[in-house]
């Protein structure tokens, strides 16, 4: 039943609950495509998450159980450029624990997410998934809640 998880806005305490939970989806990532793409530091993590909350810079919505740590959560960044007529949101990540996968989270968090968009003025939402076959599954989850594929890469260079 989704009904007895709530969908909420984050708090600095929640940092430690999600950094936990980002450090899964990394670990997810680097498995699916064996190599090891991030360098993830719990303690590092829950700092900037709170320091990105406090701020405002960040956006974080969680799911969680009336009485529990967040078992998901939807990350966002406001973003702006010619390209997309304006401010726009991002997702950089989002995640679901795999316990509760099968109960329509994803698609919740995703519904917050357009939500709050629409509610600032954002002209788009964006996420990017890696265009590999591991990771279709995201890509086919996506198209369902209503995005399209946009064309190029995600490229990154580390300064």
């Amino acid at each position: 039943m989704t009904a007895d998880i709530l969908i909420q806005p984050a708090h600095a305490k929640d940092a430690p609950a999600i950094a936990i939970l980002v450090g899964e989806l990394l670990a997810e990532i680097i498995n699916a495509i064996d190599a090891q793409a991030f360098n993830f530091n719990l303690q590092e993590t829950t700092a900037r998450l709170e320091t990105y909350l406090g701020n405002g810079t960040y956006v974080v919505f969680v799911a969680r159980p009336a009485s529990g740590d967040p078992v998901g959560f939807v990350a966002l960044c406001e973003c702006h450029a010619l390209y997309a007529e304006g401010t726009f949101g991002m997702i950089p990540e989002l995640y679901v624990h795999p316990a509760y996968r099968t109960r329509r989270l994803g698609m919740r968090l995703v519904s917050e997410a357009k939500a709050y968009g629409t509610a600032r003025g954002w002209k788009r939402l964006e996420v990017t998934t890696p265009p590999l076959p591991q990771f279709d599954r995201t890509l086919a989850f996506y198209e369902r809640e209503g995005f399209s594929i946009a064309g190029g890469r995600k490229l990154r260079m580390l300064l």
